[in-house]
């Protein structure tokens, strides 16, 4: 991921760019009053960013890209493929006891429930289980196909759809978590997912958390 935070040099060439664009290095480094060679990182980083654009024999323009736009631009460039996790998942004939247990075990919040080929069945959530204990149901006995959703009811993602696409669907959807999934076709000739990965609201705040740092 590319950086958008500024040196303080750099936050001064764009501004200046701004006011007297187009301008050449020449006389960015006379105003600066440091050499042309010294600029050259700081043009680079600027024009490579998309914060600049330079014309040969003309000089330097503003974009008119933020680093708030530049961050909206690289959530939309960046595909589920770029940030997907390990899917961690359970068999249909798992109890809800083992569920919870491997739960806790990997320390996450949303299973997804699988058959033969990892083709998705179902998802189950900490919210479900938890129902399913207050049921004061043999939670030992009872397999996750009672209380997991199923299809068509649960939403999913791809991995060349957008991070930006498969954050909204966290959000509009109330999910903590999809599954990454690709249709394959079995022996019946019915079309079917496949799960190959997750993406969770984790995933995406350490995301954030990346380009606020620059990383």
């Amino acid at each position: 991921m590319k950086s958008i935070q500024l040196t303080e040099r750099q936050a001064k060439i764009v501004e200046m760019v701004k006011r007297s664009g187009p301008i050449t290095s020449e006389q960015i480094a006379e105003r600066l009053k440091v050499r042309r060679a010294t600029l050259r990182p700081d043009l680079a980083i600027l024009t490579m960013s998309g914060i600049l654009d330079a014309r040969p024999r003309v000089g330097y323009f503003y974009s008119g890209k933020s680093s708030r736009t530049l961050v909206a631009e690289e959530i939309r460039r960046l595909r589920v493929k770029d940030l997907k996790s390990v899917p961690i998942v359970v068999r249909e004939n798992t109890s809800i006891y083992d569920a919870v247990v491997t739960m806790f075990i990997e320390n996450v919040g949303t299973l997804f429930v699988v058959g033969e080929g990892g083709i998705l069945e179902g998802v189950i959530s900490r919210k479900d289980m938890l129902k399913a204990a207050l049921g004061q149901s043999d939670i030992k006995h009872m397999p996750v196909t009672v209380m997991m959703t199923r299809m068509p009811n649960i939403i999913t993602t791809g991995l060349d759809e957008s991070v930006y696409m498969a954050a909204k669907k966290l959000i509009e959807h109330e999910v903590d978590a999809l599954p990454v999934v690709r249709p394959v076709t079995n022996e019946k000739g019915e079309e079917k997912l496949e799960v190959i990965g997750r993406i969770t609201k984790t995933n995406i705040t350490k995301l954030f958390v990346e380009l606020g740092e620059g990383d």
